[in-house]
C-alpha cells in the first residue's frame, strides 16, 4: 500500500530536541519506514496501553536503544505522533 506521511507538532518538537546522532538515527530509520513501516528491521509493534486509551491501534518502531517513534495509521495516512524514550508510551 502507498501511504501519505504526516507528523504531529509533538513529533517535530521532540525530534528537534534530540541529540544530533539521534536525529541521524531517526532519519536512517525513516528511509526504511517510508518503504515499509512493518519492515522487520524496525521491530514495529503495537503499544497496547496507548491503543486502548486512544481506541485505535498505536504502533512504535525501534530507532536505537531506548529511542522510539510512535505512529498510527488512518486509511492511507501514517501519522508520526511522537519520538523519544519509552516515556512517550505514557502519553
Amino acid at each position: 500500500m502507498s501511504y501519505k506521511f504526516k507528523a504531529t507538532q509533538d513529533f517535530w518538537r521532540n525530534f528537534y530536541e534530540l541529540l544530533p546522532d539521534q536525529k541521524a538515527s531517526v532519519r536512517a530509520t525513516w528511509q526504511i519506514f517510508k518503504t515499509d513501516p512493518f519492515d522487520p528491521r524496525l521491530r514495529t509493534h503495537k503499544i497496547h496501553r496507548l491503543s486502548a486509551h486512544h481506541r485505535q491501534t498505536i504502533y512504535a518502531v525501534c530507532v536505537e536503544g531506548d529511542l522510539r517513534v510512535v505512529f498510527l495509521i488512518k486509511g492511507d495516512e501514517i501519522w508520526s505522533l511522537d519520538v523519544g524514550s519509552h516515556d512517550i508510551y505514557k502519553s
